[in-house]
């Protein structure tokens, strides 16, 4: 496993890729699935940088999820706006472990 990353100075842009950032707000759900609005604020909650930023990072959160096949759809929200987002169990141990690098393919 890899070594756990020294917390950012507020301000600082984060290191992890957005796959990291991504997965790390999901694992840290107790139901290891969030909302697209709940990922972009844990993403401002735990770095700085991105709260006064333009909203074009959202952007690349959004693209991240929908071109990447390690994140999944997980059903729709109680009320019915927006989607779920989940880690595809194939990455889940990796992610899990912190390694964000293997894109395995759905089978």
């Amino acid at each position: 496993p890899q070594a756990p990353r020294p917390p950012p100075e507020p301000g600082d842009k984060p290191s992890q890729s957005y796959i990291a950032l991504i997965s790390t707000a999901i694992l840290s759900s107790p139901e290891k699935k969030l909302l697209l609005s709940d990922i972009y604020q844990w993403i401002m909650d735990n770095y700085p940088y991105f709260k006064n930023k333009e909203k074009s990072w959202r952007n690349s959160v959004r693209h991240n999820l929908s071109l990447n096949e390690c994140f999944v759809k997980a059903g729709r929200s109680d009320n019915g706006k927006g989607h779920f987002w989940a880690i595809h169990p194939a990455n889940l141990e990796d992610f899990a472990k912190g390694d964000y690098h293997r894109r395995r393919a759905r089978r």
